[in-house]
């Protein structure tokens, strides 16, 4: 096997989700010992991680590039690979491991390393949002956002510290008044939070975007009018059909959304302040993703 061919660059983030006891270096070394690859590793979190990334690449020259981490190690690394030839692989090591869970990469770290080995490798759209983003699962402005930013701010991970942040985001919750833009169309709504879905599922399991389909060259705006207790609770036990006077979902490959005031925004689990307008537009199959035999 060509020598650039074997390389397969793991990209560790050792600070993501709540599993920190695991030993990812040696886990992975382990797995790859008698096989015919070359493996490294790019250690996250530290300065400049971008542009050190995007450098580690253009020198080491991998086919594959592995995001070990969350939604937004995941993100980060899609960021780099966008457009290229080179192929992406996920191990889910973060909080909330959206883009894993949708597409049923286990958590049982031989049988996610299975993947990155023998994998199939699909097309992935990515959404451009503002110009300088991009998304692969989910972003939104509103209610999930503020729930992002509490749970960055406080010092629990996992499902105990989610459940803090998202009591603490019902409680603050804000509606606002939202213009959206799209196929020569404005439509005014009054919600607690909009989505631009290219994905179903946040990383808890909670079906938000029924319609979300991940290499179907568009993605989804979700508006959500209301979203209480009960509602989340059956997100997350059974996906149910949706109230249209709660929800409502259109679909798009660019769209323009305005807010009457700032309000909080996160894009693939990253929270990144408040913002008035997000213009969003479809990157179709411009990710090569490694995904398990069956999906």
């Amino acid at each position: 096997m060509n020598e650039t061919i074997a390389r397969i660059l793991f990209v560790i983030n050792q600070g993501s989700g709540s599993r920190k006891d695991i030993d990812w270096n040696g886990v992975i070394s382990d797995y790859f010992e008698n096989l015919p690859y070359e493996i490294d590793f790019f250690l996250l979190p530290c300065d400049e991680a971008a542009v050190k990334l995007k450098k580690k690449i253009a020198d080491w020259k991998p086919y594959r590039v592995v995001a070990v981490g969350g939604d937004g190690t995941v993100n980060m690394v899609a960021h780099e690979l966008r457009g290229t030839d080179m192929q992406m692989g996920i191990i889910p090591a973060g909080s909330a491991n959206g883009m894993a869970r949708e597409l049923e990469i286990s958590e049982d770290a031989s049988v996610a390393l299975g993947i990155i080995v023998s994998g199939n490798i699909k097309k992935a759209d990515l959404i451009q949002i503002n110009d300088q983003h991009i998304c692969l699962h989910l972003s939104d402005v509103g209610l999930n956002a503020q729930l992002v930013k509490y749970f960055q701010e406080g010092s629990v991970r996992g499902k105990i510290g989610y459940v803090r942040a998202l009591i603490k985001a019902l409680f603050r919750k804000q509606r606002m008044r939202v213009s959206v833009q799209f196929k020569d169309k404005e439509m005014q709504y009054s919600a607690v939070m909009v989505l631009i879905a290219n994905a179903s599922k946040y990383g808890t399991g909670a079906t938000i975007n029924p319609l979300g389909n991940i290499y179907d060259g568009i993605f989804e705006v979700v508006i959500v009018r209301r979203l209480g207790l009960l509602h989340i609770l059956k997100m997350f036990l059974k996906y149910q059909r949706f109230n249209p006077k709660q929800i409502q979902v259109l679909q798009a490959s660019a769209v323009n959304i305005e807010t009457t005031h700032r309000v909080h925004f996160q894009i693939d689990g990253e929270y990144l302040g408040k913002l008035k307008v997000v213009k969003a537009r479809i990157l179709a199959s411009q990710l090569n993703l490694l995904t398990p035999a069956e999906v």
